[in-house]
């Protein structure tokens, strides 16, 4: 799990600094293995060969909203849905986010390595090989 914390100004006009969370559980890490012929890995190694940018885009777009969540105050729980995630994206805090990791590959690499469970290597470093270039 990682934290970003993400200073931007609101649609008032109003400077905010707000913490957000995200992270994969390795069901869901091996759900998005699993859920693609050959492999998220196989997959994202056509696409970045064929330079396909927009379904690059797409797909780490849908890697951040799909780990963005919320803690339960008792830390049981990393509570994520579909509410969460919409509500989240229409926020400036999502877009500086995801302006800063499509400008910087470093950071795109850290945040991957920072929401994959430290348990899950094979299917982290097969998600991330494309993009260690």
């Amino acid at each position: 799990m990682i934290k970003k914390t993400i200073t931007y100004n609101d649609y008032n006009g109003v400077e905010r600094t707000e913490d957000f969370y995200f992270n994969l559980s390795e069901a869901e890490v091996m759900e998005m293995e699993l859920g693609v012929t050959g492999g998220m890995a196989e997959m994202l190694q056509r696409i970045v060969q064929a330079q396909d940018g927009p379904t690059i885009m797409q797909i780490f777009k849908d890697v951040v909203l799909r780990s963005y969540g919320v803690k339960s105050p008792d830390g049981k729980r990393f509570i994520k849905n579909d509410t969460l995630r919409e509500e989240f994206s229409q926020t400036e805090a999502y877009s500086q986010l995801f302006m800063k990791l499509a400008m910087d590959s470093k950071a795109a690499a850290d945040f991957v390595n920072g929401i994959i469970p430290k348990k899950v290597e094979t299917p982290k470093s097969s998600i991330l090989a494309p993009f260690d270039k």
